[in-house]
C-alpha cells in the first residue's frame, strides 16, 4: 500500500501532485513487489513528442496501481482518462475511441450513476508544466477479465485540454485531446 496519506475517491485512492511534491512517498511506495501484471503508456501530445509516462501494475488483489508523470504541457487540471481502444491515431486521437465503460456507466467520479471504469481523477500540471498523479483503482484489470483494458483490443490512456468535472456525459466536460498513449503490457 501507499505509504502516505491519500484521499479517498470511490474505489480510488488519490494521491496528488503536492503530497508527492512533499518528499513524503517513499520508494517502496513506487516500487509494488507484489504485482503480477505490469504494463505501461507513453504518452505523446499531437506533434508526436513524448510529454509523459504511465505505468499500470496490477496486485494479487486485483487492485491496479497507476501512476503518471507528465512533463512540458499546460499548466493547471487536466481530465485523464482510459479510452476503449489502443490506438493514438486519427485527428485528435480519435481512433482511442470513448471511455473504457464495460458497465454502461455514466460518467463521473462524482456522478451517482456512474463512474465508467475509465474514469481517473484530474492530473494537476503545476506552473512549470511537471504534473504527476498516483491512483488505485479496483475497476479495471490488466489481467484477463471482463474488465481487462488489455483486451483485444487494447486501451489507450488519453489527457485532455481541460479539467473533467466529474459529473457531465460523456467526457465531463474535459475538452480536446492533447495527449495519448497506448497501453502496452510489459513483457
Amino acid at each position: 500500500m501507499f505509504a502516505l496519506p491519500a484521499r479517498r475517491v470511490g474505489t480510488l485512492i488519490v494521491l496528488t501532485a503536492a503530497t508527492l511534491a512533499s518528499g513524503a512517498l517513499s520508494n517502496a511506495a513506487t516500487v509494488d513487489s507484489t504485482s503480477v501484471v505490469v504494463a505501461h503508456a507513453k504518452l505523446l501530445d499531437q506533434t508526436g513528442a513524448r510529454i509523459g509516462t504511465a505505468e499500470f501494475r496490477e496486485d494479487r488483489t486485483g487492485t491496479v496501481r497507476i501512476d503518471v508523470t507528465v512533463v512540458s504541457t499546460t499548466p493547471g487540471l487536466h481530465g485523464l482518462h482510459i479510452h476503449t481502444t489502443g490506438s493514438c491515431a486519427g485527428t485528435a486521437f480519435a481512433d482511442a475511441g470513448g471511455h473504457y465503460n464495460p458497465s454502461a456507466a455514466h460518467h463521473g467520479l462524482s456522478n451517482a450513476g456512474g463512474p465508467h471504469a475509465g474514469d481517473l481523477p484530474n492530473i494537476d500540471v503545476l506552473s512549470n508544466g511537471v504534473g504527476r498523479l498516483q491512483v488505485a483503482t479496483s475497476r479495471v484489470t490488466l489481467s484477463p477479465s471482463m474488465t481487462s483494458v488489455l483486451d483485444a483490443d487494447g486501451s489507450a490512456l488519453v489527457m485532455h485540454a481541460g479539467e473533467d468535472d466529474q459529473l457531465t456525459d460523456p467526457s465531463g466536460n474535459s475538452g480536446a485531446r492533447i495527449a495519448c498513449g497506448t497501453i502496452v503490457r510489459d513483457a
